[in-house]
Order: structure tokens, then sequence, then C-alpha cells
């Protein structure tokens, strides 16, 4: 199908919080399909991070998951978007960038100081919807050291006192 012949009125944008075996499942083929950088998520991989992030956004053509995105944020100061993909086949037609609005609408993303993202090729669809290169706050840290872990906190331990 045509991008440009496509009628996207039928394309349902959904919050998402539960995704059943078979939606991870064409999540994960949608990576595959549209995202380089995600190509080798699994799906015990993509639940993990679903079920760490807050609010989702999803789109569906009928019952085809055909766009995906998630974010994360403390509901008042920061929130990073993740994930932002949409069908290779749905690609052109506006679809990307209502998925990244309806994702910033969420009320625990819409008063959120700072909204931030990594993009490695879409700096201009980014800025497209009012997003502004940032240099001064990227930093990375790659997790491949080990890091101890400090005990978690368990009840206090009573004090006789006699």
């Amino acid at each position: 199908m045509s991008r440009l012949s496509m009628d996207c009125s039928a394309i349902q944008f959904q919050y998402s919080d539960q995704f059943s075996a078979a939606d991870l499942d064409q999540l994960v083929s949608l990576f595959q399909a549209a995202a380089f950088w995600a190509k080798d998520r699994t799906r015990a991989d993509m639940e993990t991070a679903i079920a760490h992030s807050y609010p989702i956004v999803t789109a569906w053509d009928g019952a085809t998951l055909i766009g995906f995105a998630r974010a994360t944020s403390d509901g008042v100061f920061r929130a990073t978007i993740w994930d932002v993909v949409i069908s290779p086949d749905y690609q052109g037609g506006g679809l990307g960038r209502r998925l990244v609005e309806t994702l910033v609408a969420h009320p625990h993303m819409s008063r959120v100081e700072r909204v931030y993202l990594m993009t490695t090729h879409q700096q201009g669809f980014y800025k497209r919807i009012g997003f502004e290169e940032n240099a001064s706050t990227t930093m990375v840290l790659y997790n491949s050291a080990e890091i101890e872990m400090l005990p978690s906190l368990g009840q206090p331990s009573e004090v006789t006192v006699g």
C-alpha cells in the first residue's frame, strides 16, 4: 500500500499497560522490521522494559500493532521518551508525530519540566515536533563494570532497652 493512498483514519491510538503474549510477539516483530537499533531485543527483555515504563502508547490498524512508544518519568521534573517505532508500511503519514504527541499529552508527562529523548538518525523528525538539541546534558554510563549493590533496607531491628 502506498503511503500517499493509505487511509489512516482507522488507526487507533491507545495508552497501554497490559501486553498479551501475542502483543509482545507483534512488538518484537515491529522492532525487527522498523528499528535497526532494536533488532536483537527479546520478548522477555521488552516485557521487563514495559513493566518499568509509564506511559506507553500503541497504534493499531485493526488487530495489527503498527506503532509503539514508551516513556519513563517522575511526573514532575524529568521524563525520557524511548523506542518510538512506526511500521515501515505506515511511515510518512504523520503517525510517528501523533504517537509522540499522544505520549507527551499523557497526564504523567504533560506537566514535566523537561522531556528528553535519544535518537541516532531522526533529529530532523523530532525538531519538527519541537525538540531541541541539547549537548550540555548528554552523558552516558555503559553498564559493563561489576557494580556492587547495597543490601536492601529491611525492617529496623528491635532494640531492647533494659
